[in-house]
């Protein structure tokens, strides 16, 4: 996945106050599109150090942790055994370069993820075959912020958008809201981020 090398170098630094309530808010925003989950198994999909998803164990049944830094792994497998966690598990892959056929989920979670991968659409559609039918993918990210110029992220995401290119691959019932709104929260610059909800 995109910028794999960079997430490596900061994995041990990476949860710093702003991340940490950045993630909150998010996990929060994300809690109320969560129907029935505590029956359901969740996918933390580019989990980082897990900040979004470990503010959510509590509502599903099973929680995989995945992102393609084995550092950022090995981060979130230390908070997992501090913790003494039972429904949770890790797995360190790109989606980007293999198919794992046989993984299945009701949810996926993707949090500031999808503006690191250089192909939306691919990576969007291998989820969409990981999804249960009848799954949720849950995407939280920034709104499109021509201020953000960079060579390694998207600067953000029109959320009508990205609702055409999903509703293309087969995803329905999808909604979206802008939630937040920070100060220098996107590489510097005030920003908005939204959440989007889709269902296979």
């Amino acid at each position: 996945m995109g910028n794999t090398d960079k997430f490596e170098m900061i994995a041990q630094v990476y949860d710093t106050p702003e991340r940490i309530h950045t993630a909150k808010v998010s996990s929060d925003a994300i809690r109320n599109y969560l129907v029935d989950a505590e029956s359901k198994s969740a996918i933390d999909f580019g989990c980082g150090t897990g900040l979004v998803g470990m503010n959510l164990l509590d509502e599903f049944k099973s929680m995989l942790f995945l992102d393609t830094s084995p550092k950022m792994i090995q981060q979130i497998e230390q908070k997992i055994s501090d913790a003494n966690l039972q429904n949770v598990d890790t797995l360190c892959f790109d989606f980007e370069k293999t198919d794992l056929s046989d993984l299945r989920a009701d949810y996926i979670l993707m949090a500031q993820v999808l503006l690191h991968i250089p192909d939306v659409e691919f990576v969007l559609s291998r989820l969409f075959d990981v999804l249960n039918e009848g799954g949720h993918l849950l995407i939280v990210d920034f709104d499109k912020n021509e201020k953000v110029v960079s060579e390694f992220v998207h600067n953000g995401f029109r959320q009508a958008e990205l609702a055409s290119i999903m509703t293309r691959l087969g995803y329905k019932n999808i909604q979206s809201e802008t939630f937040y709104t920070g100060s220098g929260i996107f590489m510097g610059q005030d920003a908005s981020m939204f959440i989007l909800d889709s269902r296979k």
